[in-house]
């Protein structure tokens, strides 16, 4: 208990458990769910659990369709978005400082271990930002999703504009849509909209912040953090449209504009990082291109954000270990920064552990659905999505055995939390002074 108390990531796990265990409740309740209209029967706790612990955790993956939740229940669902959307940096920050106004060093660190310096150092003007942030660009985003929607003749086009605002700029991939955005395959502003709002929740509270007060003129340059975010996500988006634009132009994106299709090439691009909606289902594309949508959403976004995956600074620092031989420090030179052994070391040992989850997760769901019939391919994207919090799928999400989905919850709460849990600054400990021999093996 006394290791509970000395470690953040005790509260951290404690308040999604709670969040998704919540969520479940209410969507069990039989107000919360409509079914259809061949198919009546009642949410049982497991899909109930799926759907809560998929929304805290702002994945998209959805055991059952959305469309099938009533108004109670798809409120329900965008409530637990918005607040596991917020919840790594704003709510969990909030909850420490309730106890008292002073905020010990430890719980200070923790919060201040998502910043960079330069950008924001007072703990209670980061959350302000972080909210005020989320409410501007989520109000602004389901003002132009609305009048999209309406001009669309979309029924209900100010819930959906609302819904989908929420639901894009978290990353979350949620559609009270049947269909998701299939029906917006031709509609270019719809798609350019949307993606707007998640590029904005994948960058990062850090680089937004960052970013205007370089607009208004309140610093000079960006952070380094801020420089390698928005280089890294804008080459995964150009690399990614133009991949998709060459491999589906004659296949998924037949019959459609030169802008149409260079736009839904954009909007897989950027989907597959963590935010999950989809124009085109996923079982359509090409292999390669299934290929790269896997990977994209290993990486995701960006540290400091909704977005989930290993993020795009881990997959620079790994790049950089790849190019560049660390000096006898164990820093590394690169673009005229010096990168530090222990940015170094944290990097390649997230990546490493993320690597390991992913690949223990896929070998235990092979066990489980192979009896099903389920495929290697649909299996790795399966539990690549849900590492990733992204929520794409090629068909198997809603074919998973009562096992098959405990395992998916428990891939999504730890690409959501546990990877994250990892990067909270730990508790102190104490230094040896030992020095062991040295042990020599041999490589390659």
């Amino acid at each position: 208990m006394n290791l509970f108390k000395r470690n953040d990531a005790f509260y951290l796990l404690a308040f999604f458990i709670i969040i998704i265990g919540i969520g479940a409740f209410f969507l069990m309740l039989p107000v919360s769910w409509d079914g259809f209209p061949d198919d009546a029967s009642p949410l049982n706790l497991i899909d109930a659990l799926f759907t809560a612990a998929s929304a805290v955790c702002v994945t998209g993956l959805s055991s059952v369709n959305t469309a099938g939740f009533s108004r109670f229940g798809q409120i329900v669902i965008i409530l637990l978005i918005q607040i596991g959307g917020l919840g790594i940096i704003s709510f969990t920050s909030i909850l420490m400082t309730i106890p008292g106004n002073r905020l010990p060093i430890r719980r200070v660190n923790t919060i201040r271990s998502f910043f960079v310096e330069g950008v924001e150092y007072d703990t209670k003007k980061i959350v302000r930002h972080i909210i005020s942030y989320t409410i501007l660009i989520e109000a602004f985003g389901a003002v132009l999703l609305s009048l999209l929607f309406y001009r669309a003749g979309i029924d209900d086009w100010l819930y959906a504009g609302i819904f989908h605002a929420v639901s894009a700029f978290c990353n979350a991939g949620f559609s009270p849509f049947s269909d998701n955005l299939a029906g917006f395959v031709r509609n270019i502003p719809v798609q350019l909209v949307i993606m707007m709002l998640i590029i904005l929740g994948g960058i990062g509270f850090i680089v937004i912040s960052d970013v205007s007060r370089k607009l208004f003129r309140k610093k000079r340059h960006l952070s380094y953090h801020s420089t390698v975010v928005l280089s890294m996500s804008g080459i995964l988006i150009l690399f990614g449209t133009v991949w998709f634009l060459v491999m589906e132009y004659n296949r998924c994106y037949a019959g459609l504009s030169f802008p149409a299709a260079l736009t839904n090439a954009a909007f897989q691009a950027v989907t597959p990082r963590t935010a999950g909606f989809e124009v085109i289902p996923q079982n359509l594309l090409s292999q390669p291109s299934k290929i790269l949508s896997a990977v994209l959403m290993v990486f995701g976004g960006a540290p400091g954000s909704i977005a989930g995956g290993i993020k795009v600074t881990t997959l620079y620092v790994i790049i950089a270990v790849m190019i560049s031989r660390p000096d006898k420090n164990g820093d590394i030179k690169i673009r005229h920064h010096r990168l530090g052994a222990e940015t170094i070391h944290n990097g390649t040992m997230y990546f490493l552990k993320a690597v390991a989850l992913v690949f223990f997760c896929s070998a235990v769901l092979s066990v489980i659905e192979s009896f099903n019939g389920a495929s290697l391919e649909w299996i790795l994207f399966e539990v690549f999505s849900a590492f990733g919090t992204v929520g794409l799928t090629l068909g198997l999400t809603s074919e998973l055995s009562v096992l098959g989905k405990l395992v998916i919850i428990g891939v999504m709460f730890a690409g959501r939390v546990g990877l994250i849990a990892l990067a909270f600054p730990s508790s102190r400990h104490k230094n040896y002074d030992i020095t062991y021999p040295e042990g020599n093996i041999i490589l390659g």
